[in-house]
């Protein structure tokens, strides 16, 4: 699951959202040596002649490609979402893939939790309003997950506004 919620018995939480990335940098190197071995097979055959030098620079860029195309994907995914929420506000960080950080606050007490199931950019889009502003939560997780961290997240915004 792509996302932790922790809850503390005097009301605080703590809710960390991250991409899910399927390949892990051990992976990463699996798929370039698998890759590498597969093309480097046919130039077995002609190792010798000057057909190699014509084949090597395609076996190369195909190997870069793959190479870099990967590289983008893992650092495009390094979105990260914290939220603390306490009876006093809800702070919400979001670090971009860039490293930009991004911050909105609001008091729980005025912060009302929307899942769209369809009109948003994506099916069940989530967002809260508060502070003045609509923030979207989680947009790279699948509707599913959306669903179940709304009823989650829903509960703990329920129990830090009442007073219990």
């Amino acid at each position: 699951m792509p996302y932790e919620l922790h809850q503390e018995a005097n009301g605080r939480a703590e809710l960390r959202l991250w991409p899910y990335n399927a390949l892990a940098p051990r992976g990463f190197a699996v798929v370039i040596a698998m890759a590498a071995g597969t093309l480097a097979i046919p130039l077995l055959a002609v190792i010798g002649s000057k057909v190699l030098w014509g084949l090597l620079p395609f076996a190369l860029i195909a190997l870069w490609g793959l190479w870099y195309a990967l590289d983008r994907n893992y650092r495009d995914r390094r979105i990260l979402e914290a939220m603390e929420l306490t009876r006093s506000e809800v702070t919400l960080r979001r670090q971009t893939a860039s490293g930009m950080v991004q911050e909105w606050r609001a008091d729980p007490h005025w912060i009302s939790l929307h899942l769209a199931a369809k009109g948003g950019p994506v099916p069940q889009y989530l967002t809260l309003t508060g502070g003045g502003r609509e923030v979207e939560l989680g947009a790279f997780l699948t509707p599913e997950e959306r669903v179940r961290l709304s009823e989650s997240l829903g509960a703990v915004l329920i129990r830090l506004k009442s007073y219990s």
